[in-house]
């Protein structure tokens, strides 16, 4: 067999990193490589980490990435890394899964500031920046029922499950939900 033949060789070949809107226009179910920074890490199990990433143009959430745990503590906020897997989405969420990546220490480093995305509540435009660090600006937070509450947990014995609360801007009221399994106690 030729060395192109062989399973290593293949492997070597580098795969084309993708653009965020070549990532965005990328077929479900198929594999992508992107480059981006790590802005947020969600947790660490068994080899698994799932990450939120961003570049200048978008936002990847990247699920269950094998990672060691001395990897996952040097993915810190701005770590440059490449990351190969498939596009998968659930329950609307598109995702990178299956995931593999290698940290580039080439000393490029990015953190996002986050957008304003006040003005695209109720709107279609909003989903276009999902995973992206964003911001809400100038809402009143709404009584969550009847209590006057601010906020209810979904567990509310235990405190320890998604965290809702509702906000009103210019006479619309906005329920908001804090996943707990992707945010974490803090």
């Amino acid at each position: 067999t030729t060395a192109e033949e062989t399973p290593e060789a293949a492997d070597s070949e580098a795969k084309e990193v993708l653009s965020y809107d070549e990532y965005v226009a990328a077929d479900l179910d198929s594999e992508v490589t992107v480059e981006t920074y790590v802005q947020a890490k969600q947790s660490w199990w068994e080899d698994k980490a799932t990450v939120y990433t961003q570049d200048q143009d978008g936002a990847y959430f990247v699920y269950n990435m094998a990672c060691s745990e001395a990897d996952y503590e040097l993915l810190t906020p701005g770590t440059k890394i490449l990351v190969t897997g498939y596009k998968s989405e659930w329950s609307g969420e598109v995702e990178i899964i299956d995931a593999t990546f290698q940290i580039e220490d080439d000393g490029d480093t990015f953190i996002a500031e986050p957008l304003d995305v006040t003005e695209m509540l109720g709107s279609d435009e909003l989903i276009d920046h999902q995973n992206q660090f964003v911001s809400f600006t100038g809402m009143t937070v709404e009584a969550y029922d009847e209590t006057g509450a601010a906020f209810a947990y979904k567990n509310e014995a235990d405190k320890t499950d998604d965290l809702y609360f509702k906000v009103s801007y210019n006479g619309q009221t906005y329920d908001f939900c804090v996943e707990y399994y992707l945010c974490g106690s803090d």
